[in-house]
């Protein structure tokens, strides 16, 4: 598997500054995130940084590589071009030798998915909560993603989707079906606690 130094150097050559001071910021709160909930420090460092390695491809190219390479994209991610880099990312991933399980986190860190171990929590919530990030809620939800990794995951879902919700876009319905999850598994905690 690839250094975070040689991702790093990758990266630069290939983002935005912005960007890649995004991926930046992304891995070091994967690393706190990944301390705090006994992942793998390094696994997850390595993961934030790349999650966006596929954000700013043009779209016409995206689409090749995503034929290229036999993609299965859904109908939602065609008519949201934005949620693409996701899964380009991922299948990018693999040429630095990331796992499955890192490649599945880069997966779903756009739209969130049930099958979310934890690893692939941590870089959902690293990615909407790194110290670049700038809304309402984010030093709230920081707090949060300390405390319970769930309860933040929800409370970003519930951001996205109200935005999503007023700007009058397609919403994916793995984030539903992980919003869904997470609030039964929290609703039942609360009611043995």
């Amino acid at each position: 598997m690839e250094t975070i130094e040689n991702i790093q150097a990758e990266l630069k050559k290939t983002l935005s500054e912005k960007r890649y001071m995004h991926s930046v910021g992304t891995m070091k709160m994967a690393k706190i995130l990944a301390n705090k909930y006994n992942v793998n420090e390094n696994i997850a460092m390595l993961t934030g940084l790349a999650h966006d390695m596929g954000k700013e491809i043009p779209l016409e190219k995206a689409e090749e590589y995503i034929k290229e390479n036999k993609i299965n994209i859904d109908e939602i991610e065609k008519q949201n071009p934005s949620l693409l880099h996701a899964k380009i990312g991922a299948c990018m991933s693999k040429k630095y030798g990331f796992t499955e399980q890192m490649q599945n986190a880069i997966k779903y860190h756009t739209t969130g998915n049930p099958e979310m171990d934890d690893l692939a929590k941590i870089i959902y919530v690293a990615d909407k909560t790194e110290e670049n990030r700038k809304y309402d809620e984010v030093e709230e939800i920081r707090e949060l993603a300390i405390k319970n990794i769930d309860e933040a995951l929800l409370a970003i879902l519930d951001h996205d989707i109200q935005k999503n919700i007023k700007k009058k876009v397609l919403i994916h319905p793995d984030g539903i079906l992980l919003r869904n999850k997470l609030l039964l598994k929290l609703t039942c905690n609360s009611k043995k606690a």
